[in-house]
C-alpha cells in the first residue's frame, strides 16, 4: 500500500482546497491517504515543521509525498534530511527561493539539490503561469533543471486554490492521474 502524505501551505488546513478531494477519491486499497495539520500554519517555521514531520512519518518507497505552496520547501526538506529513497513528489504551486524581499522561514538558505535528487524517484511539477504570489512556471522550471522530472504548467489557474484570490479549486483530478500512475 502506498502512503500518501499530503502538506498545506501557509493558512492552510488538512480541509482546504483539493486536499479532502483527494483523500476520498484515492481507492483506499492502494493509498493510504494522510493530510496533517502542520504546526502554526499562519507562521510556519521550517525548524518546527521539519522535527514534526520527520518525527511523525516513516519514509520510504511505498511513499508519495505531495505539497501545496510552502508545503513544497517542505518537501525539499524532508528529502534532504531523510536516508531513503521515496517513490514519488508532486509539488504544487511550488517554489524553493524567497517571493519577494522579506525572509520565508520556511525555505532553507541553500539547498543540496544532488542530495534531494536522490531521495525520490519521481519529481512532478505542476505551475501555473498566472500565480498571485509568484510560484509560477519558472520557479517549476528551475526545480525541473535542478532535479529532473515532469513539470506541467498550467495557464489561468492562479495558485491551485488561494482563499485570498478566490481560488477555491475543490478538486484536483491531475494530482489524483499523477498519484495513481
Amino acid at each position: 500500500m502506498n502512503n500518501v502524505i499530503i502538506f498545506h501551505g501557509t493558512g492552510g488546513t488538512p480541509n482546504h482546497f483539493w486536499f479532502p478531494y483527494l483523500k476520498d477519491n484515492l481507492p483506499a486499497e492502494k493509498f493510504n491517504v494522510s493530510i496533517p495539520r502542520l504546526p502554526n500554519p499562519d507562521k510556519p517555521d521550517l525548524k518546527e515543521l521539519l522535527s514534526f514531520v520527520l518525527k511523525k512519518f516513516k519514509y520510504n518507497e511505498d511513499t508519495i509525498l505531495v505539497g501545496h505552496s510552502s508545503g513544497c520547501p517542505l518537501i525539499l526538506s524532508i528529502l534532504e534530511n531523510i536516508d531513503k529513497k521515496i517513490s514519488k513528489s508532486i509539488l504544487v504551486a511550488g517554489f524553493y527561493k524567497p517571493l519577494d524581499s522579506n525572509p520565508n522561514p520556511i525555505l532553507q538558505d541553500n539547498y543540496d539539490w544532488s542530495k534531494i535528487r536522490k531521495h525520490s524517484k519521481q519529481f512532478i511539477y505542476i505551475n501555473s503561469i498566472d500565480d498571485p504570489w509568484g510560484c509560477n512556471e519558472e520557479m517549476g522550471k528551475v526545480m525541473q533543471k535542478k532535479l529532473g522530472g515532469d513539470l506541467i504548467i498550467r495557464s489561468d489557474q492562479g495558485h491551485m486554490g488561494s482563499e485570498k484570490f478566490n481560488q477555491p479549486y475543490k478538486e484536483f483530478p491531475i494530482v489524483k492521474f499523477f498519484i495513481e500512475n
